[in-house]
């Protein structure tokens, strides 16, 4: 008997928990686990941990399987990563970071970040394949009219997958700052000044509010030059 703990983390932003089932496959080099349920509650920033039992050594995990399915109503879920410690303590890290919606399952590589030649077992060149078919699937392009150029073959943003569309989160972020900027430099007299610059140390009364901030990991500086 072979014992695998697996550590579940979902993500922390909004509505990232939920209430329909999850379950889990590992897949090693060996052979795979049965579909183990995680008997647990998702919440948003929490992790929850199991134990997958096996009547025998996987040998080292490659994969995992993450199945979703409804219990009455469609909720969401969107998991930060998957970690498998192996009976001999071996830690296996598998990111995710995506959303899970309806009824689906996702298959994830250990986060080792290999190459195409790489993949010695058959199984992780028709993982390669599959995600290579999906990811043409999912981004299909077109000509949107003659000399411009190719846009995305969809008729509406909403046909395309959540996680393919800008974070409604980060869009937040994004126009809450910028009203935050437009309201600094209204009080500052920027957005109201009628007559040039009178000196670079007029203008630092200004700038100077906006250096050094933080836009979703972008660092924002506006350096003036010494006169």
């Amino acid at each position: 008997m072979a014992v695998y703990k697996v550590t579940v983390a979902t993500g922390d932003m909004m509505e990232a928990g939920t209430n329909n089932s999850i379950s889990i496959t590992l897949v090693g080099s060996y052979g795979e686990s049965r579909q183990t349920t995680v008997p647990f509650l998702f919440q948003p920033g929490k992790e929850k941990s199991l134990s997958v039992r096996c009547g025998q050594d996987l040998g080292p995990i490659v994969l995992i399987r993450l199945h979703k399915w409804r219990l009455f109503l469609e909720d969401a879920w969107f998991c930060k990563d998957v970690r498998v410690t192996a009976p001999d303590g071996t830690l296996y890290r598998f990111p995710c970071y995506q959303w899970l919606e309806g009824i689906t399952m996702v298959e994830l590589r250990e986060g080792s970040g290999k190459k195409l030649v790489d993949d010695k077992l058959q199984i992780l060149k028709d993982h390669r394949q599959r995600e290579l078919a999906a990811r043409q699937e999912a981004y299909r392009w077109k000509n949107f009219a003659e000399g411009w150029p190719r846009c995305l073959n969809v008729d509406s943003i909403l046909e395309l997958d959540s996680n393919i569309r800008f974070s409604c989160i980060r869009a937040t972020n994004f126009t809450g700052f910028l009203i935050f900027q437009g309201a600094s430099h209204f009080l500052s007299g920027f957005l109201l000044r009628r007559t040039s610059w009178n000196s670079l140390d007029e203008m630092r009364t200004v700038f100077s509010r906006t250096q050094g901030r933080d836009i979703g990991g972008c660092l924002v500086c506006c350096p003036v030059p010494s006169p």
